[in-house]
């Protein structure tokens, strides 16, 4: 076990170690994993809805029903039939603790969607910033590149590159830094 231990905790801090040198991808990652919540909370949210719609049917039926005994209960009481009233207002009684049950429930839900989707509003601004920080570093780095290779290859030139150019060192960029995600990748997993 201590041998795996090693070998996880060593890879993990060569990762650790590889996202820090790249941190275009550790936003990316970033991005990634809130988009995912983003996800799981759009889903939460549209469960519990569900949930909330399913408890106001029930009350509402709860309330027909309480409504229905409690005009038994008044027939009986005309047509003096005691023997009914009793065991009818205990049913009325029961019916009506269970109305408030379900009221009670349906406000947690109601509760649980309103905090759920602020949560969601959290996510969604967050992975906002992230994805902005993310074209930033993605920009500074396709120009520190661009700078980098300018000054060997056209040191005394006037010339400068076009944003076609910028653009398709920036495409070139990512898609090598996501083939070097996928072969780190490829050796975690042997």
């Amino acid at each position: 076990m201590g041998l795996f231990e090693d070998l996880s905790r060593f890879l993990e801090s060569r990762l650790e170690e590889y996202l820090r040198n790249n941190p275009h991808l550790e936003l990316q990652a970033l991005e990634e994993q809130l988009r995912e919540q983003e996800e799981d909370t759009r889903r939460l949210i549209a469960d519990l809805k569900l949930q909330e719609k399913k408890v106001e049917e029930q009350i509402f039926n709860t309330a027909q029903e309480v409504q229905r005994w409690h005009i038994r209960i008044e027939k009986a009481k005309a047509a003096n039939r005691m023997d009914l009233v009793q065991p009818a207002q205990e049913h009325e009684a029961a019916l009506l603790r269970q109305g408030n049950q379900l009221w009670g429930h349906m406000k947690g839900v109601k509760e649980r969607i309103s905090k759920t989707q602020e949560l969601y509003q959290q996510i969604e601004v967050r992975r906002q910033e992230v994805r902005a920080k993310a074209a930033q570093a993605e920009a500074a780095r396709a120009s520190a590149k661009a700078g980098a290779q300018n000054v060997g290859w056209n040191q005394g030139s006037t010339f400068k590159s076009t944003s076609g150019m910028d653009s398709l060192e920036a495409e070139f960029s990512r898609w090598e830094a996501q083939e070097e995600l996928e072969q780190m990748k490829k050796n975690m997993g042997r």
